[in-house]
């Protein structure tokens, strides 16, 4: 064998070695995202079985709140939907939708007593609270994941392989401006 043929047989070992490590490198980022979106799918279904909980209790207590008590339900129904379809737009929105009635939820409860003095109510929220906290947290590892993975999928030489492979870019979790603004609770105690 030549020293000509032996040094393009360790090249294309080389380049074969560094495609593999590319490669694993993808797969990895790819079941990174998939994971974090399974550690916020835990937390949405565990939010989604207290739900109808809370709203059961508040229904003993809040006859005149019915409209905020439909607009709970309502949202956990879409953020169900959405979740279930994975689709992960439509539970940014959904899940605005149900921030916005848990927070009216929450604020209309400070009228009536007896239930604030409710054990399972006070359980209940801080129980949806502190899912809350997880979701958010979890939505952010999500998101780190998802933007590791999607600059990989366009960098050089890891888009050659992506495109090759079928690895594509996964979309990010964002709520809507909305539900980034501040909560003007003014309207609930006026």
């Amino acid at each position: 064998m030549s020293l000509s043929a032996a040094v393009l047989l360790v090249l294309l070992f080389l380049a074969a070695a560094y495609a593999v490590v590319l490669y694993n490198g993808l797969v990895r980022l790819k079941h990174g995202v998939s994971k974090a979106w399974s550690n916020i799918d835990v937390l949405l279904r565990q939010r989604h079985e207290e739900l109808p909980k809370l709203v059961e209790t508040c229904k003993q207590y809040m006859q005149h709140e019915r409209s905020t008590l439909e607009q709970v339900v309502k949202a956990r129904n879409a953020v169900a939907a959405a979740r279930d379809q994975g689709d992960v737009g439509a539970l940014g929105k959904a899940e605005t939708g149900l921030r916005a009635g848990l927070g009216q939820l929450f604020a209309l409860a400070e009228n009536y007593p007896e239930l604030r003095a409710n054990e399972s109510f006070r359980h209940l929220q801080q129980r949806i609270s502190g899912l809350e906290s997880g979701i958010a947290d979890r939505r952010e590892l999500y998101n780190e994941s998802v933007n590791l993975n999607n600059v990989r999928v366009e960098q050089f030489p890891d888009a050659l392989l992506a495109r090759a492979f079928g690895f594509h870019e996964a979309p990010l979790l964002q709520f809507s401006e909305a539900d980034k603004a501040d909560v003007d609770l003014k309207p609930l105690f006026g």
